[in-house]
């Protein structure tokens, strides 16, 4: 088990949540004035991803036929197969939590301006996705 959003994540006041570990548990520490709190890390990163799942959700078609485009493959075939992945989101989502994300991905979502910001309880506050579109807008 990894955590998913090492280096992404801050508190309250904008301060970066070091990784550790407790065990074999990953946790997002924070500082709790003066008290550092370990939150389980998988606590965090599945109200990131649900989060994630609700802006797909809905839209499997139409994402995966820009993903295919972007891809450069936009046969039929290629199309089914990227959206039978998005229906199954959350078997991906298992994946990654056995595998983790890249570190160059990590820095990409960084330099991007990606950011989760949590209390101190672990709660998911605001998820900072630049780029992305409300799904209110998509027609």
């Amino acid at each position: 088990m990894k955590a998913l959003f090492e280096g992404l994540v801050i508190d309250e006041n904008g301060n970066p949540a070091e990784v550790t570990y407790v065990g074999d548990e990953p946790c997002y520490v924070v500082d709790d004035n003066g008290f550092r709190r370990h939150i389980p890390s998988e606590m965090v990163d599945r109200q990131v991803l649900d989060a994630m799942k609700q802006l797909i959700e809905g839209h499997e078609d139409l994402i995966s036929t820009q993903a295919a485009k972007m891809l450069g493959q936009e046969d039929i075939f290629s199309v089914a197969t990227i959206a039978n992945q998005l229906k199954q989101i959350d078997q991906q989502f298992d994946k990654l939590f056995e595998l983790g994300l890249p570190a160059e991905t990590r820095a990409y979502m960084g330099m991007i301006g990606f950011k989760v910001r949590i209390n101190v309880h672990g709660d998911v506050l605001e998820v900072e996705q630049p780029g992305t579109i409300d799904p209110g807008d998509i027609e």
